[in-house]
């Protein structure tokens, strides 16, 4: 990262790092993406599960991924500030709360998750499959966790072709392993929708060694790791990652589970209206791969600007990403909702669920766009470590505004579960306008020298 003196240099900064963040958010998506396609290739029934299995897993893993990616915007704001032992310190301790944190995960897994899906009242095939999947996916959790903080640390220095070049180097290989694990070719075991939770483990591993291998070997990444900064454990460090991250985590945690708890609620419908729920899902997730993208290049910037002072580059920067990401929501939007049964047949090869799935894209412009604005704001305000309030503005929209409307839309009207995405629309966007409208106040008092009182 450099700094930017006019609107040309800064709009070419975006890009020069959002282009490789997007291509890897692209590459991570890639890999839930082929273990749906193929889970549905398979038979309706293992796609269910692979989605009832992806919407516990989803909340859980992002919310306390967002805790780790507190990371990027800490060690941001200490580059900024040329204080490189500092940054070391950040990416030491992020790594040992990334492991304690994996084994929490692995051990409430091993106790809670037939429970979760018992309760869930599901048809026994999907049961089997989702929990199949989970218990697959639970091999990889250390090394995904820790692949999360060696990758914000290395956003954070703005580097981010790094990444983007291991993951275009394994999405060959998660794409065979689930190819052979679900299927059961070439002599592997058919495992079906399970196989792609196995699938994706082994890919974790792989990316995660050679991101470490590169930051060990490589500059300017090696100048700020060595044995000596991880005997050095301060409970002020993990004590400042978890001040920013938690409520970051817990942001994150109540959209995704928002969206897993819909999940649950459309499985009392026929595996027709889940297949179809998840494969909308999925396509309209694939494309928030974008504004989330620019979020978190965003987060990096406004925090980098912010460490190093410059308040009025820190400004631009966060409506520039709120513009873009909107702009392009629009775009992605309306070719969704042109191409909608074109796009639906990728996901399955019955007409049930094409057409229904269909149906639900039609919603997927508004929500896109909503979706776009609240995100990049809310990683705006992360750029200036303003995340409390934030974090009570996310829990007010996700489940007093989306869940209770989309729910009396479902099944108070002709809409059916259609209701359900009109509910997240309106919530988005009200999220959207809240965090904005924060933003607006955040910044007026850093220009006049009162953030302090605020954060």
């Amino acid at each position: 990262m450099y700094q930017t003196f006019s609107t040309k240099e800064k709009i070419k900064q975006i890009f020069v790092m959002l282009i490789p963040i997007l291509i890897t958010q692209l590459g991570m998506f890639s890999m839930v993406f082929f273990n749906t396609i193929m889970s549905g290739k398979y038979n309706s029934s293992d796609l269910a599960g692979v989605a009832i299995g992806s919407s516990i897993w989803s909340p859980v893993f992002t919310g306390l991924s967002g805790i780790l990616l507190a990371v990027s915007p800490i060690a941001a704001q200490r580059f900024g500030e040329k204080k490189g032992k500092e940054v070391s310190s950040i990416l030491t301790h992020g790594i040992y709360l990334a492991l304690i944190i994996a084994v929490i995960v692995i051990i409430l897994g091993v106790f809670l998750l037939d429970p979760i899906l018992t309760a869930m009242n599901l048809p026994g095939s999907v049961h089997e499959t989702a929990y199949r999947y989970l218990a697959g996916l639970g091999f990889g959790i250390i090394p995904l966790f820790i692949f999360n903080v060696l990758r914000s640390f290395i956003y954070a220095l703005g580097k981010t072709r790094v990444v983007m070049y291991i993951l275009l180097m394994s999405l060959p290989i998660n794409f065979f392993l689930n190819y052979v694990l679900i299927f059961g070719h070439w002599g592997f075991p058919e495992l079906g929708g399970a196989g792609a939770g196995y699938a994706t483990s082994i890919t974790y591993y792989l990316i995660a060694g050679l991101t470490a291998a590169v930051i060990i070997k490589q500059k300017p990444f090696s100048d700020f790791v060595g044995l000596k900064y991880f005997k050095e454990f301060s409970g002020e460090k993990v004590k400042e990652i978890l001040k920013i991250g938690v409520p970051m985590g817990l942001s994150i945690f109540f959209e995704t589970s928002m969206f897993a708890v819909v999940t649950i609620l459309i499985s009392k419908f026929n595996i027709t209206t889940i297949a179809a729920y998840q494969s909308a899902l999925n396509i309209v997730s694939f494309l928030y791969m974008i504004p989330m993208s620019i979020s978190m290049a965003q987060t990096v910037l406004v925090g980098f600007e912010v460490g190093a002072g410059r308040y009025n580059d820190a400004k631009a920067y966060s409506w520039m990403g709120i513009y873009l990401g909107a702009i392009i929501a629009v775009g992605a939007g309306l070719l969704v909702v042109l191409f909608r049964y074109e796009v639906a047949g990728f996901y399955s090869n019955e007409p049930a669920v094409i057409a229904l799935t269909g149906q639900f894209l039609i919603y997927a412009l508004f929500f896109m766009i909503s979706d776009a604005i609240q995100a990049t704001a809310l990683a705006a305000l992360r750029g200036y470590k303003d995340v409390n309030i934030s974090f009570i503005i996310t829990l007010i929209a996700y489940w007093l505004i989306c869940l209770p409307v989309g729910y009396l839309l479902a099944h108070n009207t002709g809409l059916g579960a259609s209701g359900y995405w009109v509910g997240l629309t309106i919530g988005l966007l009200a999220a959207g306008i809240s965090l904005s409208l924060r933003l607006i106040f955040i910044q007026k008092r850093r220009f006049n020298g009162n953030l302090a009182e605020v954060v």
